[in-house]
This record gives structure tokens, C-alpha cells and sequence, in this order.
């Protein structure tokens, strides 16, 4: 099945002189940066109150489980909503949730509670802009270089998450986690500027299309769900985004207790930092070394070689006897593990037709991120209570090797095989 979709010509600039994609690209890394912080503050925020690894678990369920409840509809919406205006309202309401928390610090009234339920709200409004960001980039860039644009996101992501979370480590040393969101707070405002700047349009014209009631919104989720489910290439990566992200899920939730009580480098200070920040480094390598890769081997090849070393790796980690070798395997894994994620979503939006991008990518992140990440999540802290840190971190790598085998004994060899990225 060959797609349909906006192509770029060859008088289109390169994407760093490209001032439209500069400005995504400068909203996507200030938003990146505020998240990176949170992701670090918020379960350390969490575990300081409370002391229970159950609930510093619930924190990283808690940023997948919205998908679960409203992604199907964010994408529906965001495919007949104004995608610019669907991400720029979504950043300024986050900006407002994730200030309430060091206001509430500040006024002495903050509780577990509250920094739960803004968790959750948070990742819910993020999903619509999620939804409208998963159709914006392939519409401003073209799909031609869908792969390119994705790539230098999550470089950035990578250095990101190479460079912020040691200083967020070395900050939250001598200051209150709840004092670091603010960060997060002025990153949405940065990201909102930023998307409001760009001139060119980031959805297709809408013509014809059904006045907005229940019903339709339903036949339209179930459009999306429809080609998900019947293109073979799009369903495989989904489901092996899944199981990925159920060990992936079950790793994180319980990284934060891990290095607290299973390296002994705490939850502060430049080794809490280091062993939290060699994922970005992995991040860095995939994301640089995706574009290269594909001008090699199809995205079929490059899930199948890419998820063995991912699911070795996500066993292997938590063996490691000390914080040196821990930061090291995480490097590893963390190059395979991104690797296949971005590599599955630059296949997503190249492959769905334009109409259909925030429908089939918000279903296909609900099922990776909403269920397998939540699910991991949730029983990594159960595990975690119950057989202890190191075995429930293991257990939960262990469902890498499902994504593998399914994998390989899936139609993605037989795409693989065809060395056509667009036929399935």
C-alpha cells in the first residue's frame, strides 16, 4: 500500500535554514527541557513526602495513563481542530498546573494528592497536543524528510536528557523539588511563543467534513483504529512498541528508588545524575544515527536488529554491581530502546495519510505508551514492594524479549525483505 501526502520540493531549504521548523524545533527543546526537569522533580517530590516506593512508581504511571482514557479522542480532534492552536492552548493550561505546585509550596499546603492529580492532568491535556504535533510536523516539513525532522527532535531530547537531569541533581542538593517546576512552568510559555510564530500552515485544508457530534467522533476514532489495525508494518511496530514499553515502563518507575537504595548514590548530587543522564547519551547516539541507518535498511530491519540489543540490555542493567557499570549499560540500552521508538513513530507518519496522522498516531501511542508503559509502570511498583528492587527491575527488562520475539516472527521480516519503507 503506497501513501499519499505532501512531498518537498527540491527548492525547499535544509531544515536548519528552514525559520518555520527552527521555531518548532526551539518549542520542542524548551518544552523537553522543562519536562526533563519535572520527570526528575516530581517522583523525588513524591518519594520525599511519602517514602513509598509504590507511590514514586504511580508518578511515572501516572504520565501515560491519560492516553489510555482520552487518546483516541485527542486524536480525532486533533485531526479536525487547528492543529497550532490545539498545541499552543495546550502549553499555556500546563504552564498554569505545573505552577500551582511551588505555589502550593510556597503557601505550605502542598500534599501528595496535589502533585498526583497534576501529574495526571498535565500528560492529559498533553495528549491533545500530542495528538495535533503527531499530524503538525509531517504536514510542515513533508514526509521526505519526516525521518530527518524526528532525528533532530530527539537529538535534542538526547542532549537534553544528557545535560539537564545532572544539574537537576546537583539543584535539588540545595533546593526543594517543588522550587524546580518552575522551570517546567516557563517552558510552556516558551513553547507556546514559539509555535504561535510559525507561519506555515502545519494541518491541510478540511473540506467536506461531518459536523462534530458523538457519533462522528467515534466513526473517526475508529477510522484511525481501522488502518492501525489492517497495515501490517504500522500494527507490528505498535505491538512491539508496547511490549517494549512495558519493560521500559516497569525500569523507569523504579529507577529513582534504585539508585537510592540499590547503588547508594541517592536521589541527588552529580552520581544521581550521571547514571539518570547516561540514557540521554544512548538517546544522542540513536537519534543521530537513525537518518544514516535508513539510507541503508528499511524501518522493518532497523526494529528487528535494534530490539535484541534492547531487550539484552534491559535485563542486564539492573545486575550491574555498582553505579559505573549501571551508567554504561544504561548508555547501551538507551541507544536501542530510542533507537526503535523513533525509528517506529517516523514509520508511523510516513506511511498514514495525512488526514489520518493524529487518529492512527495517538492510537498508537495509547497502545505503547498508555498501555504498556502505564501497565509496566504500575506493576514494576508492585514488584517492587514485594520481590524487591533489583528482581522486579529485571522481571519487568525481561518483557523486552517478547517485543523481539514477536517481532521476528511477524510481517515485518517479509517488509524488511522488500527493502520499500512505503509498501506493507
Amino acid at each position: 500500500m503506497t501513501t499519499t501526502g505532501p512531498m518537498i520540493s527540491d527548492r525547499q531549504p535544509r531544515l536548519r535554514d528552514d525559520p518555520d521548523f527552527r521555531r518548532y524545533w526551539i518549542a520542542r527543546a524548551s518544552s523537553l527541557t522543562g519536562s526533563m526537569v519535572t520527570a526528575l522533580a516530581l517522583p523525588v517530590l513524591v518519594y520525599r513526602l511519602s517514602g513509598s516506593p509504590f507511590l514514586t512508581a504511580l508518578v511515572t504511571a501516572l504520565e501515560a495513563a491519560p492516553y489510555l482514557l482520552v487518546g483516541l479522542f485527542a486524536g480525532a480532534l486533533a485531526d479536525r481542530w487547528n492543529r497550532r492552536r490545539v498545541m499552543v492552548s495546550a502549553d499555556l493550561i500546563n504552564a498554569v498546573l505545573i505552577g500551582s505546585v511551588p505555589l502550593a509550596y510556597l503557601a505550605g499546603v502542598l500534599t501528595v494528592a496535589q502533585v498526583l492529580v497534576v501529574g495526571f492532568v498535565v500528560q492529559m491535556v498533553f495528549t491533545f497536543f500530542d495528538g495535533a504535533n503527531f499530524g503538525a510536523l509531517p504536514v510542515l516539513v513533508g514526509r521526505a524528510r519526516i525521518a530527518q525532522a524526528n532525528a533532530a527532535v530527539w537529538t535534542a531530547s538526547s542532549l537534553i536528557e544528557l545535560f539537564v537531569p545532572p544539574l537537576a541533581a546537583l539543584l535539588l542538593a540545595v533546593m526543594n523539588p517543588a522550587d524546580l517546576l518552575v522551570i517546567d512552568a516557563l517552558s510552556f510559555v516558551a513553547s507556546a511563543i514559539a509555535v504561535r510564530g510559525i507561519v506555515r500552515m502545519m494541518s491541510e485544508q478540511r473540506t467536506g467534513q461531518r459536523p462534530l457530534r458523538p457519533k462522528v467522533v467515534f466513526a473517526d476514532i475508529a477510522e484511525g483504529v481501522r488502518y492501525l489495525v489492517r497495515h501490517a508494518g504500522v500494527r507490528t511496530m505498535t505491538i512491539i512498541g508496547s511490549l517494549q514499553s512495558f519493560a521500559g515502563g516497569g525500569f523507569m518507575a523504579l529507577m529513582i528508588v534504585w539508585c537510592d537504595r540499590v547503588l547508594h548514590v541517592g536521589t541527588s548530587g552529580i552520581r544521581f545524575g550521571l547514571v539518570y543522564g547516561t540514557w540521554g547519551i544512548g538517546g544522542l547516539i540513536a537519534a543521530l544515527g537513525l537518518p544514516r541507518l535508513l539510507k541503508r535498511m528499511p524501518p522493518a530491519a532497523v526494529a528487528l536488529y535494534a530490539l535484541p540489543v534492547s531487550a539484552v540490555l534491559g535485563i542486564v542493567s539492573p545486575l550491574m554491581p555498582n553505579w559505573e557499570l549501571a551508567a554504561i549499560a544504561l548508555l547501551v540500552w538507551g541507544s536501542a530502546y530510542v533507537l526503535v521508538i523513533v525509528n517506529a513513530i517516523s514509520y508511523r507518519q510516513q506511511v498514514t495519510p495525512e488526514h489520518l496522522l493524529g487518529r492512527v498516531n495517538t492510537a498508537g501511542r495509547m497502545l505503547s505508551w498508555g498501555v504498556g508503559w502505564t501497565g509496566g509502570s504500575v506493576i514494576g511498583g508492585l514488584l517492587g514492594s514485594s520481590v524487591g528492587i533489583r528482581s522486579a527491575m529485571v522481571l519487568m527488562g525481561a518483557g523486552g524479549v517478547a517485543a523481539v520475539l514477536v517481532a521476528w516472527t511477524s510481517p515485518l521480516r517479509r517488509i524488511a525483505a522488500a527493502h520499500d519503507p512505503l509498501h506493507a
